[in-house]
């Protein structure tokens, strides 16, 4: 009888799903040629191709599809019976997946993340920022991270954070001669660093006065779709920058960015730790989502 490893049939789903070997190798922590072993090997074991394989794409087989269709309710059944086990750990252990965006991944790393691991260090956290919205159960993620808005109605809500800023900056040096924009209009005569959004739109800046929303397609020498790139180009006097504050309070604390247009930037809803719920969740999971609640207490009490 052949000996089959359970992390070959998760590597199968993880390219049906992915559609790519490197984006399921990514996924799975591993490197493409490791994967693409893996599954020359087992498809040698089972004596079938599961994938059509082109330079360009990867689909299933025929038998690839009839294999995935039975294997799946039986991995399913096979990762819950784990969990159940795992939930009974006395020790933490394992690895948690968690989605967000970039920004939301810089404002949970320390008090989350990196808290988390400092208290239970075996287990692994890997942490994937990307700009679109996701099925975090699909993509076999944990958790996600999501402005409270986003946040699926299905899912389980922890908020992590106070109320989020908007911050328009600039440094003195581009500001020096020039009028400080005092409503969202006078952007238009500005240098502004624009946005592009992961679909590809470029980002129209948006404001609120009285409850009304306020849009404005700002102008500018330059396009970025990262916001670390985009303050560096605001450092470097380039134009007006549009950010949220936490990418930036500091740079505003120290003097190096002068903000503008407060009064036209109110609160935002929180981030906030979202997750399916889950019979028997492992120990990593269960004591997760409690220093995640902490730090939701701890939001509040400020």
């Amino acid at each position: 009888m052949r000996n089959y490893n359970l992390s070959d049939f998760d590597a199968v789903l993880a390219i049906s799903r992915k559609g790519s070997f490197r984006a399921a190798a990514l996924e799975l922590g591993m490197s493409t040629s490791a994967l693409s072993n893996a599954i020359a090997k087992l498809e040698g074991q089972l004596g079938v191709r599961l994938f059509n394989r082109t330079t360009r794409s990867v689909s299933l087989t025929e038998a690839g599809r009839r294999f995935v269709d039975q294997v799946t309710p039986a991995l399913t059944d096979i990762h819950h019976a784990l969990d159940t086990v795992r939930s009974q750990q006395e020790t933490p252990s394992g690895t948690l997946r968690i989605n967000t965006f970039a920004t939301a991944g810089r404002e949970m790393l320390a008090p989350l993340v990196i808290a988390y691991t400092r208290r239970f260090p075996d287990v692994h956290i890997d942490v994937v920022t990307e700009g679109n919205l996701v099925d975090v159960v699909a993509e076999g993620f944990d958790f996600g991270v999501r402005s409270q808005k986003l946040v699926p109605s299905d899912m389980i809500a922890i908020p992590i954070g106070p109320a989020r800023r908007i911050a328009v900056v600039a440094t003195p040096t581009y500001l020096a001669g020039r009028q400080t924009p005092a409503v969202p209009a006078d952007l238009l005569a500005h240098a502004c660093i624009r946005t592009r959004l992961p679909n590809g739109a470029l980002y129209r800046w948006q404001f609120e006065a009285e409850g009304q929303p306020v849009q404005v397609d700002v102008q500018g020498p330059i396009t970025l779709d990262e916001a670390s790139l985009a303050r560096i180009a605001v450092l470097e006097s380039v134009g007006i920058g549009y950010f949220m504050e936490s990418d930036v309070w500091r740079d505003m604390e120290e003097g190096r960015l002068v903000r503008m247009l407060e009064d036209w930037t109110p609160p935002l809803s929180p981030l906030c730790l979202y997750y399916p719920s889950r019979r028997n969740p492992p120990a990593a999971f269960k004591v997760f989502v409690d220093l995640a609640r902490e730090l939701a207490r701890s939001a509040r009490d400020r």
